[in-house]
């Protein structure tokens, strides 16, 4: 083997991309020595985003100071790039930013100031990594630090929040408009789900974000509201763009006060890290992410990588934290050939206890390597 890549994405709650990154390349530099090994951490748009493009291209890391999700002050930033920033979500409106967990209150207004300051440093292009939000307010909350008012029927300016989007009854996004003519911004999203419905924002990702059964249905009937309005103020139909439930709801609302393009995440970052010309030579391409499932065929780190390195006929396996039960079965090994890997180690089983998972994950780690290293050296994959 002369050349490998490696590019896996986070294992959430357990390690970062980096650190997964790190672990595999010690093990596999000690065993090929003579073998060069490309190490690409990624992210689909979610927590660790950021850092990824700050790993694999020359930037700065920004600090500003703005609102987390309910309404308190924190330190946080974006990543620049000359004339692009790479802003992701969660480090403004994420649970990692706040224990609360409240769905019906939280704001993505932070990350409308954000974006404000990115702009007013004269930044042209802006990214935007859609995921890890604690928020289900559609983007209200990003538009209205940028300027848009939202009126409620008594004719009051107010902010709306996921328990108040059917209060809007007048949008005003004009400022927004001038203050973001010219700038290029894009979103990525990992996920296809639409605003609303049963696979919308509410159903699929609110109770993740502390909602209860009656909260889920309330602000799913919002997004609905909040859809109509926004069509007859706007002429801008967001109901059923794939993606738009991303985030609460906020790729709709990107699209609608934002002019913003929603992206693949996973794709957007390989061509901005110029993969395929990577794989120019390389013998194997080694990704994961921390739980392999059937949403792991819909756009994830792992299928986004298998299909590129299948694409230019380089075998790419997956090291992963676990692999879910319907993985397991025939039609999905053969959906996995399918995006192009071809063999996937799990670390674990995934029966233990979180805080067994978290004590032994890297030891875990590991040992999968330490499997696909013994079939590297048995010609498993006829190099």
């Amino acid at each position: 083997m002369k050349k490998c890549i490696i590019i896996p994405d986070s294992f959430k709650g357990t390690m970062s991309s980096e650190e997964v990154c790190n672990i595999e390349y010690r093990l596999l530099s000690e065993a090929f020595p003579e073998c060069r090994f490309v190490t690409l951490p990624v992210a689909d748009g979610g927590e660790g985003t950021l850092s990824c493009f700050l790993h694999g291209m020359n930037g700065e890391r920004i600090k500003v100071s703005v609102q987390d999700a309910f309404g308190w002050e924190i330190e946080s930033g974006y990543g620049r790039f000359g004339d692009f920033a790479v802003i992701e979500m969660a480090a403004a409106a994420g649970m990692v930013t706040n224990n609360l967990r409240d769905p019906m209150t939280s704001s993505t207004y932070g990350v409308g100031q954000l974006i404000d300051h990115a702009v007013s440093s004269g930044c042209g292009k802006i990214l935007i990594g859609l995921g890890g939000s604690c928020t289900n307010d559609a983007g209200t909350g990003m538009a209205a630090a940028l300027g848009t008012v939202f009126y409620n029927e008594q004719g009051e300016a107010f902010m709306p929040t996921g328990e108040s989007l059917d209060e809007i009854v007048r949008i005003d996004n004009s400022v927004t408009e001038r203050k973001l003519a010219g700038i290029e911004i894009s979103c990525m999203c990992d996920i296809d789900n639409p605003l609303y419905g049963e696979n919308g924002a509410a159903y699929v990702f609110a109770p993740q974000k502390g909602a209860d059964e009656k909260q889920v249905e309330l602000l799913d009937r919002n997004l609905r509201v909040f859809a109509d309005t926004v069509l007859r103020e706007m002429k801008i139909d967001i109901s059923c763009i794939r993606g738009g439930g991303a985030a609460g709801g906020m790729g709709a609302g990107a699209c609608a006060f934002l002019g913003a393009e929603l992206k693949k995440g996973i794709d957007y970052i390989l061509d901005i890290m110029e993969f395929d010309e990577l794989l120019e030579g390389c013998d194997l391409v080694i990704t994961g992410e921390g739980r392999l499932d059937m949403q792991s065929l819909m756009g994830k780190v792992a299928s986004g990588v298998g299909r590129r390195a299948a694409a230019r006929g380089v075998p790419a396996v997956a090291v992963v934290g676990c692999i879910s039960d319907e993985m397991k079965t025939t039609e999905a090994r053969r959906r996995l050939n399918d995006v192009g890997i071809r063999k996937v180690y799990p670390a674990s089983d995934g029966s233990g206890r979180f805080e067994e998972i978290t004590e032994s994950c890297r030891r875990d780690l590991e040992a999968a390597v330490g499997c696909m290293i013994n079939d590297i050296y048995i010609g498993h994959f006829n190099f």
